[in-house]
């Protein structure tokens, strides 16, 4: 994976199922639960039952779920690379181990058909990662690309570490608030307000245009927005009903980012701009740039979708 998009935040996997299930006593995972787990507080042993304690914990810091099993080469040689990985993070991430055989339904949720499997945890709604045993050096690439998507949206702090910095980074994360306007916009994505929140990030780029983070959640939410309450299959259905209509061919391509198909969504715009009159033209080309910024220059798709585009208009 080249690099990791908002746009995964959306339908990625569906983890609808174990999102209510009660917790243990236990204020926290503990990594005793099976042999070889770690007594770092970084990385831990989940199950089934104990699932609920890391959606909490992806509230606050990122979560790297690690799908594996006994009988996996490929997991042993990239859990000792995830873990090193981890530990060098001193506590700004953490990482839950699942072994798959043991807990079926974490494994039916993730939709783990092949392991070993890595996905993130932003506020409770996954991010993929990588699929196999990958290099240590893209590990680290992937990481980096997590820690901004999840510093967009405000999940900075830091797991305390005996002997490390945790503590004092985690008290000053929390003596740093983010910008109000910033604020307002997390609080509104948090209470489903999606136009409240494009308001608060439009008037914080209204003040400083140069505000990248603002910039990213303005996109990230107006996607959202978009997409909410939208049903993929009665999209499509009107969208091959309609194949000139513009509005019917932008929800079907919202929904193919928001779900991590990306070319998919390029593509389909693309055949809609080159089909198009001037003035739908210039609709599909204002949409299509703001999904290029949404999934960000260094995606190659993004490179190959610009290059597209630029043929059509010249």
């Amino acid at each position: 994976m080249s690099e990791i998009s908002a746009a995964a935040l959306r339908g990625a996997v569906d983890l609808s199922s174990l999102r209510n299930r009660p917790a243990p006593p236990a204020a926290a995972p503990t990594g005793d639960s099976g042999e070889g787990a770690s007594p770092s507080p970084l990385i831990v042993d989940v199950t089934d039952a104990t699932f609920g304690q890391i959606l909490e914990l992806s509230n606050r810091v990122p979560v790297v779920v690690d799908l594996w099993a006994e009988w996996c080469g490929p997991c042993k040689q990239l859990s000792p690379v995830l873990e090193k990985v981890v530990t060098e993070h001193a506590g700004r991430v953490v990482l839950a181990k699942v072994d798959v055989d043991a807990n079926p339904q974490l494994a039916q949720g993730f939709r783990a058909q092949s392991i070993p499997l890595v996905v993130a945890l932003i506020k409770g709604q996954p991010v993929p990662m990588f699929t196999g045993a990958v290099p240590e050096e893209q590990v680290r690439e992937v990481f980096a690309q997590l820690l901004e998507l999840a510093a967009q949206h405000g999940v900075t702090s830091v797991v305390p570490v005996e002997g490390g910095e945790g503590a004092a980074t985690s008290a000053e994360a929390a003596e740093k608030p983010l910008p109000p306007l910033h604020q307002a916009a997390f609080d509104a994505i948090e209470a489903g307000d999606y136009a409240a929140a494009i308001e608060a990030y439009e008037k914080a780029l209204a003040e400083n245009p140069r505000d990248e983070e603002a910039r990213a959640g303005l996109g990230q939410v107006r996607l959202l927005h978009r997409t909410q309450g939208l049903d993929l299959n009665t999209a499509r259905a009107a969208a091959a009903a309609a194949p000139s209509d513009v509005d019917a061919q932008f929800a079907v391509a919202d929904l193919d980012i928001a779900g991590g198909h990306v070319a998919d969504a390029f593509e389909r715009l693309l055949d809609l701009f080159a089909s198009a009159g001037d003035e739908d033209r210039a609709r599909v080309r204002e949409r299509l740039v703001e999904l290029f910024g949404l999934v960000g220059d260094a995606d190659p798709r993004v490179g190959k979708a610009r290059q597209r585009l630029a043929s059509l208009l010249f």
